[in-house]
């Protein structure tokens, strides 16, 4: 019988430390390990070590931000896309990039199958195997969290202690985070309760925002085709102006976000979320776009980006409807370009400007002084035929109209 070969998408956490020596004691298998570098920080720590200690016989860590950066978390921007108009998700973003490089180190190393360490009850798991659906459908994938014997975090604690496997996680503070440049989830826990006002300990990268400096921070970020190329009059690449961003508007207490959300299998979730630089940025580039989009677009493309946060969302990335959203997008981008001022205060981001070479609005069609160029007398003509049809409609229907008259009268004698 042919010895099994697993490719496994490892953080380091709690669960992915539990699945490598899990798999080796279920299917006596050799393990390799995946570890994504989307830009988180404190999970990248020791992950090698700790991947070859728990017994995996080959690791990669990978360098993904740039590609993650300019082809998925870009995208979903110019897209204005957010969850329940909320969540910016950074993890759902990170999963199908995950997926893909997962896929393809499972087919340089002939594995015969691939694992994640997604729970039965989350959305991870639907992102994780629709991503591998698409891009190697031949490929078995095992999803440990929902057949092996353990019920909770503390026996998966006991399990790492018994066989002196490293984990953050402690029976004391149990919370479940996901880290990546785009933002942090935080879960489990005390934070289970909807009622319970999260603990300080539970936030990762931003203060508290009464915490926060005293005095705003004012930043200027610069836009070309709905995409930021430029921070502070300075053009740097996108994946260094996202972490300065972050560490800007998190040391003013931006980019907490506390959210009951609707999962994707029915339930709902209360989540945890920072996002210091995604919260700044879906502002500074909603505002350029009130300056630059035509109106009729504006509006249309508000429910694209709803349609596409549903599909970030629920794992269908690699489909072909997204790429499909992302031509009309594009289109839409051409005009957004230019320069938007924001102020960053305990917590609160604000408007502080913005300008535009594409920009539609005209202060002499817009202003109420001597300036003003409109033409006020073409607002009759066009009242009585934007009307029209209103007009119409209660000139046959007199008596519908005459008995919600009739309606108001007694209500207001009532009153009196």
């Amino acid at each position: 019988m042919k010895k099994e070969k697993i490719a496994v998408a490892y953080s380091g956490g709690l669960d992915t430390s539990v699945i490598v020596k899990w798999l080796q004691e279920k299917y006596n298998a050799d393990v390799v390990t995946v570890t994504g570098n989307l830009g988180q920080k404190k999970e990248l720590v020791g992950v090698p070590e700790k991947a070859y200690k728990t017994g995996a016989k080959k690791v990669y860590v990978q360098d993904l931000q740039k590609e993650f950066v300019e082809e998925y978390i870009f995208r979903a921007l110019k897209a204005g896309a957010l969850y329940e108009h909320t969540y910016p998700m950074a993890t759902a973003l990170g999963r199908p990039l995950l997926a893909k490089a997962l896929v393809e180190v499972a087919l340089r190393e002939k594995c015969t199958a691939v694992a994640h360490g997604c729970t039965g009850k989350g959305n991870d798991q639907v992102r994780f195997e629709t991503a591998v659906a698409a891009l190697a459908p031949h490929l078995k994938v095992l999803v440990p969290l929902r057949d092996w014997e353990f019920k909770s975090r503390e026996e998966e604690i006991a399990y790492c202690e018994k066989h002196d496997i490293p984990v953050k996680a402690t029976k004391d503070s149990p919370y479940s985070i996901d880290e990546n440049i785009w933002g942090t989830s935080i879960e489990c826990g005390i934070l289970e309760d909807p009622m319970v006002e999260p603990p300080a300990d539970a936030y990762q990268r931003t203060v508290s925002p009464q915490e926060a400096p005293d005095k705003p921070t004012y930043v200027t970020i610069e836009f070309k085709e709905g995409v930021p190329v430029g921070l502070n009059g300075k053009k740097i690449s996108g994946v260094e102006l996202i972490h300065v961003l972050n560490d800007i508007a998190g040391a003013n207490g931006v980019g907490r976000i506390d959210l009951v959300e609707n999962r994707l299998i029915g339930i709902k979730s209360r989540e945890i979320y920072e996002a210091p630089a995604a919260v700044t940025l879906h502002f500074a580039h909603r505002e350029l776009e009130r300056l630059t989009l035509e109106k009729e677009v504006m509006h249309y493309k508000m429910k694209i980006s709803h349609d596409y946060a549903t599909i970030i969302y629920n794992g269908l990335w690699f489909t072909p409807l997204r790429p499909a959203l992302d031509a009309f997008i594009n289109e839409t981008q051409k005009t957004v370009n230019g320069t938007v001022k924001v102020k960053l205060y305990k917590g609160n981001v604000d408007i502080a400007g913005r300008t535009s070479p594409n920009s539609l609005y005209d202060t002499k069609l817009a202003t109420y002084t001597v300036e003003d160029t409109f033409d006020h007398k073409a607002s009759e003509g066009f009242i009585k035929i934007f009307s029209l049809s209103v007009k119409t409609y209660y000139r046959v229907n007199t008596n519908g109209f005459k008995a919600k008259k009739k309606g108001i009268k007694t209500r207001l004698k009532k009153k009196v």
